[in-house]
Order: C-alpha cells, then structure tokens, then sequence
C-alpha cells in the first residue's frame, strides 16, 4: 500500500506550504493553514469510453495548418444566457458560475436544463431528487430530456455520464464533490483541484460541455483556490440584490467571446424571465416629472441601456457633508462635485448629495456623468427636468464635456424609446441624417446649466 502523503494548504487562497505556520505569506491571513491527506495513485478517474470519439487534434501542427472554421456552439435556449457565453456554450467548455446564496444558481440552470433539447445530466450534491422535481414543476418544464442525478462522489457520476451519455454536463456544485483518489474532506482545496482535473479531462476528451455551480465567500469571491478560476474556461457571476427582483448575469473571464456582456433576468415565482428590453425596468415610472431625476444612455458590451439617475440635494444637518453614491463610484461623484463647483459656481461644499442608479445595478461607463451632473444640479435647484431628455457624454476635470464611444448606438436607442432630445459632446463625430429626436451638442458644463436651470 502507498505511503500516506500530507501537504498543508492555504484554505483562503490554495498556498502549498510543506509544514504548519500561523500565517499564510502568500495572502497574509492567520489560521487558514489545515493539513489534508493527498494520496493519490498514478491513474486517473476519468477513463474515456471505447465507443468515444476524440475530436482534439492529437499531433502538432503549423499554424497555417490548422483550421479556422467556428466550431459549432450549442444553444441553450436563453437569450441573455447565450449573449454572456459569447454565443452559444462551446463543446468542450467548462464554465464556472457563482453567485450569493439563494440567488439563484440553481433555478437558472434547472430551467436551462428542461427547456434544452439536448440530452442533459443535472448533477446535484445539494438536493434530493423529489426536491428537484418539486422545483422543477415550478417550472414548468418544456423537454423530458433533462436527466437528474443526485450524487457527490465523481467515480459514480463518471459511469453513469458513460451510462447516459450526456450532451451537457451540470453540477451542483463543485464544492460537494470527492474523490477516492484524495482523502480529504469535500470541499477542501485538494478536492476542489483534483474534481475540476477530472471534470476538465472529461469535457476535452468527449467535447461534452460541463457547467460547475461554484459558492461564494463572504467577501464575494468565489469559495476555494484561486486556480480554480484559472482552470475554467469561463467564469459567470450571477448578481443582484434581495430587495430587488432583478438578477444579473455577468462574465468575468471568457476565453470565447467578450466579458462586457450583461444578461438581465427578473425573478418570478415560475423562475426567471429574460429581459430583453432592460430599458424597462431601469426607468421607473412616475405620475410627474420629479426632481433630482435623469435618463442616462450608457452601453454593457453591445447592448445600449436607459438607466435613471436619481439625486437628492440637501442642507447639511451636521458638520460634515455626506457624499453616499450607490451603484456609481463614490469617488468620481466627488469629482463630479467638485468640477460643479469650481467650473459652475454651485456652492455645494455645505449640502448632502447621495446618488441612486435604479434597478440595483452598478455601472461603470463613464457616458454617465452628464446624467449625473444633470440630476444634481436638478435637485438643488428643484426644477424638474423633461422626462424626454437624456443623456450621453464624459465631464472633464476642466469642465469640458467630453465624446464618449459608439454614441450614434445610443442616439438610436433614445430614439427608439421616444425621447425627444439627447445632450451629447460637440466633439463627437456623428453622421446621422433623418434622425426624429434632437441631438444637442454642447462644449462646457456651463451650457448645460444654463440650458437647464
């Protein structure tokens, strides 16, 4: 029998340390260091099938030689879900998705299964199988193609995958699993590598796509070794907040198509519904015009969205001002305030500003400023702005009002939802002709003051 071989891992960040110390030198937290058993024989879990087919290439090539041709993407029968993968979930990928508890991992991917026409094996190490019908008839499933499997140990998931011979491979989750192979514990660090290594050879010997339900930490990051995103094709996010019915699919690492895409859900009692004009739930409605309120045209990836911004102006009670931003950068809004100031002669060094971007949702895109800019100067003023106005351009340091990419996207998504103006930068090259909604160009913060107040 083989000797028994233990290592000491880093439980917060997967370090590989050859004895115990108080502190790992490699993400400086204390009492994360754990022994864990890592025998492990010379062959592996994973034995390809006879019957099975390999479609990688099995010699080297001249890079002139091999064959550009897009592979063929398999459909997942989502809108949202195919625009963040890039398309289409590729043969032979393996795709990681975290999210918050309760989120709604699991819901997504259960109804992605019963609706594809693809033989599917939903593997779940959380929940029984009645639990997952009872979900699933929730649901209300379209395909009798989805096959459910309730097992943790990946040597019996392996003969019955080589039993049912699968299309698409779902696991929930990946911190559940083991292996006889590692005498550790699930969910530890050398269980966590030695499952994701089997699943990987899996997925590239058969072509079979593979998606891994991954936990999260209470800090947001996915739970386990930081390795285990490096050795995944594609990493999804899947955001939103409790108090809010919408959920956002985002893709932070994606070796086949753009990270900037956004898919947008909303959470109702039979699972999620795509939103595919996310327009809809950014801009809330309103019996009047309000305000402190401003339409913004911003872009995620290649999608343009209208999102309201919503300012509030107000004495400070206290000594010091508050400056609360939720879902924009606290500091650019300081900035923001500052250029006001300075550029505008807006004395707002003694008010409180906090700054709402509706729907629950961060943005990043800085077309928004102006927006922002205007929903500020709208609240300390209290002058209610058109409703039909919005907005796109970047506020300088200088109080320049600066072009911003792919504006001629965001006049046509204005256009097309009926607003009847659209502020942007006198810098922008814009060939539009014929268009029905009034693009005004301005060079200063200054016009857009006195335009507006």
């Amino acid at each position: 029998m083989a000797k028994v071989k233990t290592t000491f891992f880093c439980q917060n960040c997967g370090a590989q340390y050859a004895k115990w110390q108080g502190q790992c030198t490699s993400c400086k937290e204390w009492n994360t260091i754990a022994e864990e058993v890592i025998q492990k024989p010379e062959k592996s879990s994973w034995k390809t099938a006879s019957s099975s087919t390999s479609k990688r290439v099995s010699k080297p090539l001249k890079i002139n030689e091999i064959d550009t041709a897009q592979e063929a993407r398999l459909n997942m029968q989502d809108a949202e879900f195919n625009r963040v993968l890039g398309g289409g979930m590729v043969q032979g990928s393996l795709t990681l998705l975290g999210g918050e508890p309760g989120i709604g991992k699991s819901t997504l991917l259960l109804q992605i299964a019963l609706s594809l026409p693809y033989k599917t094996l939903y593997v779940s190490g959380e929940e029984s199988q009645k639990q997952i019908k009872m979900r699933a008839e929730r649901i209300n499933p379209q395909e009798n193609n989805c096959y459910i499997l309730t097992e943790t140990k990946t040597q019996n998931i392996f003969k019955q995958i080589e039993a049912v011979e699968p299309d698409l491979v779902i696991i929930d989750s990946i911190q559940t699993l083991h292996s006889d192979y590692i005498e550790s514990s699930a969910g530890s660090i050398s269980q966590i590598k030695e499952c994701t290594t089997e699943l990987i050879k899996f997925a590239k010997e058969t072509a079979t796509p593979v998606l891994l339900i991954g936990h999260i930490t209470k800090d947001g990051h996915i739970a386990g070794p930081k390795i285990l995103e490096h050795m995944v094709d594609t990493v999804l996010q899947f955001e939103g907040d409790r108090n809010y019915v919408f959920r956002i699919l985002r893709a932070h690492k994606n070796r086949f198509g753009s990270t900037n895409e956004l898919g947008i859900y909303e959470m109702q009692g039979s699972g999620l519904r795509e939103v595919s004009n996310p327009s809809e739930i950014l801009i809330s409605e309103k019996d009047g015009e309000l305000s402190g309120n401003a339409i913004a045209a911003t872009l995620e990836g290649l999608r343009p969205l209208m999102i309201e911004v919503q300012a509030l102006v107000s004495t400070a009670v206290y000594g010091t001002p508050q400056r609360s931003a939720t879902g924009f950068n606290a500091k650019r809004l300081n900035m923001l305030l500052a250029v006001l100031e300075k550029r505008a002669g807006f004395r707002l060094g003694a008010k409180d500003v906090f700054l709402n971007i509706t729907g629950g949702i961060s943005v990043d895109d800085p077309a928004i400023d102006l927006a922002v800019v205007a929903s500020i100067l709208s609240s300390n003023e209290d002058v209610a702005l058109p409703s039909d106005y919005c907005f796109a351009a970047e506020v300088g340091l200088s109080g320049e009002i600066r072009p911003v990419q792919r504006v001629e996207q965001r006049i046509l998504e204005a256009e097309k939802l009926g607003f009847s103006t659209i502020f942007v930068s006198k810098y922008n090259k814009i060939s539009l002709k014929h268009t029905s909604i009034k693009i005004q160009l301005i060079s200063k913060i200054e016009d857009l003051v006195n335009i507006l107040v």
